[in-house]
């Protein structure tokens, strides 16, 4: 007879939902007034529902998420096992996958599969562990001792090992918290070299040898056998769906994933598909569905103390799919009036003739919907797998580094704005900021590279690490009127940047005069430690106002969400500069799994394209800018007013024509031919976003450079003068701002709708507009030139905080672009009113164009 490990922890851990924690939820829900009665969902999923249910995944065709996710991984699993373990060592000791609500196994065993074959050949201690976690334990046993006896079981033995744990889901990640899995999987002592299976994380990629020995985790190593045990989670079937929006988000946000350490989450979510197909599935032709849930009605009488307590022939089930909440319902309705009577407590539970019992909710998921729960949960996006229908997809996530949430949504009473996500900065705005700032230049400049210009055209990055803190605290010294932070001779050197002249630069705005020898800069350690008494500052000033101690003004409100946007604008900057030292110097972003690069490129190739390669717009009226005069800075309204910089001020309308324009940017492979074409010749220059590698082409990123074939379809970033070549040979120009800014006010998904910004990836991607209902989508993960020049407009007043600005660049250089890069943050990027802008020939920044056409 076949052993199956089973670890029983229901009553190991403190509020583990028994028995008479499910008595009193029934009770509790049946005391609710008429129309507002429920049971917990918990109740059809005993021994005999999860039999019922297999029935409903086996012979109910209607019930079609069970087909489609079991489509993706018959066709993907190797794909999604292998992005599982991208951001692993190549070799390690040991790991554990959790499916969390595991049922008939009949989906997991194509990960299974998957994950032996990630090991080259058996060993007396398998070093993957799978753990099912359900209800019940006899069904844990017969579908285990089913795998083991069948001839995956054989496939598995020495290199994965399966185990059961039955519990709850709190009880499962209780268990996993304290520690539970490092006890089960000590005897494990086997480790393993991943057998890649194709796997590219970075290629041709190099680290110099200036970095090596660099600690770019910012992680001391581990004591030998205190390793944490890697972890990943299954969560499949949409279960995710049974919980309400909000616990959902709350759920998630509690499992244990160590944040950058490469645990991940494989997530099933139904999508909002149509209203008949989804009622459908969840009331099959066969009458099995109906079964499942009436099943759960018998649970229920059981529970109480009499199986037969509701009476089958006065309940019937219905269900209804609420277009508007994205949800489908289930019920029991009471066929008559009739009273039940609790067998334990006596208490009388009263039904009136066709009063509904809500049972199960089940969530379907738009794309708004899924990056919401994400964002909510504090989970990145690494990869999307979609059935052929796409009608369902599993989500591959991690917890990452750092996260930036999505914006919270602006608040209007009696139609007016009082809740502002522009408005002063949050605590955690900052801290999220910081961990960024941190996090780029602690983990990606190797002390090597400190005292170098990655790009002739600005200052040493050590500079930078000065620039920020320092700006911030000349400007909260100005505001509160107290001394600088010391060392105070550090606003000599580094309180402004420099932007020369790319055809003169010996031609540049006012900046700060800095040390010309290595020796004369302060050391980054004296650098940091007056970042950290300048933070202090600000958490200060804070609580201060917090108080009543300081006065909370716009003007306090501007200093500090110009101080922040600062920061976010140079994070960028930087990262561009060491974008050209990538794969020489610049370490990856490591805390955030790496790239897959083939995964991805098969993924793209296969992504719709438009139809039509553009649209015609106009003619209409726009509205650019917002009311934000720094002459009203000493008003105390500040929640719901929306600050920005001088350029964004004041409101105008402005005409817009006819025009046509391209749903997408100029891409890599575009650009590519074009370059390699007579028609380029001698009219554009090689783009700084490329690099040439014994005379192939590549496309630089933050892991080093990749093949044209993966970037092929990324829109390019390259300069103003390279792209207006371009427009103009194909019969169109750059649009203009107002026009740009109409394109994106109708079809731009933003960040809320899963555009790449705020570090969503580390690289561009495709671009997605033009396809699917309503054609909108995002432009890959860049900024976007504009034909109109940067210069004065009706209202323009120069900041009084910053009056250089804006000013210092209406120099006939300077383009405006919009919109946002992968590394923009979500407070810049979603701002409609916001306006950057770059030299026309700047070759660095990450921006493309798409074309635009006279009507």
């Amino acid at each position: 007879m076949t052993f199956i490990d089973i670890v029983d922890i229901r009553n190991r851990t403190t509020g583990s939902k028994d028995a008479l924690d499910l008595r009193e939820e029934v009770v509790r829900g049946l005391s609710h007034h008429a129309g507002h009665k429920t049971l917990p969902t918990m109740l059809l999923y005993d021994e005999q529902g999860l039999r019922i249910y297999d029935r409903i995944t086996t012979d109910a065709p209607e019930y079609y998420l069970f087909a489609a996710e079991e489509e993706i991984l018959k066709k993907r699993a190797n794909q999604i096992v292998e992005y599982m373990h991208a951001g692993r060592s190549e070799q390690f000791s040991g790991e554990a996958v959790i499916e969390l609500g595991a049922g008939a196994l009949r989906k997991t065993s194509h990960i299974l599969q998957a994950l032996a074959q990630l090991v080259p050949s058996p060993m007396p201690n398998a070093p993957v562990t799978y753990y099912a976690l359900d209800l019940e334990k006899r069904e844990l046993e017969r579908t285990l001792s089913d795998l083991s006896n069948s001839e995956l079981g054989s496939e598995l033995k020495g290199r994965v090992a399966t185990k059961g744990l039955c519990a709850t889901y709190d009880d499962g990640l209780t268990f996993i918290q304290d520690g539970g899995l490092q006890s089960q999987s000590a005897d494990l002592q086997g480790s393993y070299l991943l057998d890649k299976l194709g796997r590219d994380l970075s290629p041709d990629s190099t680290i110099s040898s200036n970095s090596t020995g660099t600690n770019a985790d910012g992680t001391p190593p581990s004591t030998p056998g205190s390793e944490r045990v890697p972890l990943h989670l299954l969560f499949l079937g949409s279960s995710i769906g049974n919980f309400a929006r909000g616990e959902d988000a709350k759920f998630l946000r509690s499992l244990p994933l160590q944040r950058g350490s490469g645990d991940t989450l494989l997530l099933g979510l139904d999508h909002a598909n149509e209203r008949n197909k989804i009622e459908a599935a969840y009331d099959d032709s066969k009458g099995i569905t109906r079964e499942f849930i009436m099943n759960g009605l018998r649970h229920a009488g059981r529970i109480l103390g009499n199986e037969e307590l509701f009476s089958p022939g006065k309940w019937e089930y219905v269900n209804v799919y609420n277009e508007d909440l994205r949800q489908h319902e289930a019920y029991y309705r009471s066929r008559c009036a009739q009273k039940i009577v609790d067998p334990v407590s006596k208490s009388e539970f009263t039904f009136l003739q066709d009063e509904k019992i809500k049972v199960e909710v089940s969530t379907k998921f738009s794309d708004e919907d899924a990056y919401k729960l994400f964002s909510d949960a504090d989970l990145r996006p690494v990869h999307r797998w979609t059935d052929s229908t796409s009608s369902y997809s599993l989500w591959l996530l991690e917890r990452p580094a750092f996260t930036f949430p999505l914006l919270k949504t602006p608040e209007y009473q009696q139609g007016r704005l009082v809740s502002s996500p522009f408005s002063i900065p949050s605590v955690a705005e900052w801290q999220n900021m910081w961990a960024c700032w941190d996090f780029i230049n602690l983990r990606m400049i190797p002390e090597s590279m400190l005292f170098e210009k990655p790009i002739d055209l600005r200052h040493i990055c050590l500079f930078y690490q000065g620039h920020i803190p320092t700006f911030l605290d000349i400007h909260l010294s100005r505001l509160l009127q107290e001394p600088h932070t010391q060392p105070e001779e550090y606003k000599y050197i580094f309180e402004r940047g420099i932007d020369p002249n790319v055809d003169d630069p010996t031609q540049c705005h006012p900046h700060s005069e800095v040390p010309q020898t290595k020796e004369d800069w302060p050391p980054q350690s004296a650098i940091l430690e007056f970042q950290e008494r300048v933070r202090a500052r600000v958490l200060r000033l804070y609580d201060d106002i917090s108080s009543g101690k300081v006065k909370l003004t716009r003007k306090a409100a501007r200093v500090l969400f110009m101080t922040l946007e600062h920061e976010a604008f140079h994070a960028e900057t930087l990262l561009y500069m060491l974008l050209q030292r990538a794969g020489t110097g610049t370490i990856p972003p490591s805390g955030f799994i790496p790239p897959a690069w083939t995964i991805l490129a098969d993924a793209w190739n296969s992504a719709p394209k438009p139809s039509q390669g553009s649209v015609v717009l106009g003619p209409e009226t726009i509205t650019l800018g917002h009311d934000d005069d720094e002459a009203d800075d000493e008003s105390t309204d500040v929640a719901g007013h929306e600050f920005g910089w001088d350029n964004e001020h004041p409101k105008r309308q402005v005409e817009v024509g006819a025009f046509r324009i391209d749903w997408r940017p100029i891409t890599n492979g575009d650009f590519y031919k074009f370059y390699k074409s007579d028609e380029s010749r001698g009219k554009v220059k090689f783009p700084a976003s490329w690099v040439e590698e014994d005379g192939e082409i590549k496309v630089r990123t933050l892991y080093g450079p990749v093949s044209m074939d993966v970037a092929y379809d990324w829109p390019i970033i390259t300069s103003f003068d390279n792209l207006s070549v371009y427009a103009r040979v194909k019969g169109g120009r750059i649009p203009t701002e107002p026009e740009l800014r109409l394109f994106y006010e109708k079809f731009d998904s933003g960040y809320e709708g899963g555009a790449n910004l705020g570090f969503r990836n580390w690289h561009p991607i495709p671009a997605t507009a033009g396809v699917g209902k309503d054609l909108k989508g995002h432009n890959g993960g860049v900024w976007e030139w504009t034909s109109t020049v940067l210069d004065k407009h009706e209202g323009f007043v120069p900041s009084r905080l910053y009056p250089g600005y804006s000013t210092d660049f209406f120099d006939s250089h300077h383009q405006v672009v919009i919109g946002g890069s992968y590394a923009t943050i979500p407070r810049l990027a979603g701002r409609r009113t916001l306006r950057n802008y770059y030299q026309h020939n700047y070759p660095y920044a990450w921006v493309g164009a798409r074309v635009a056409y006279d009507v």
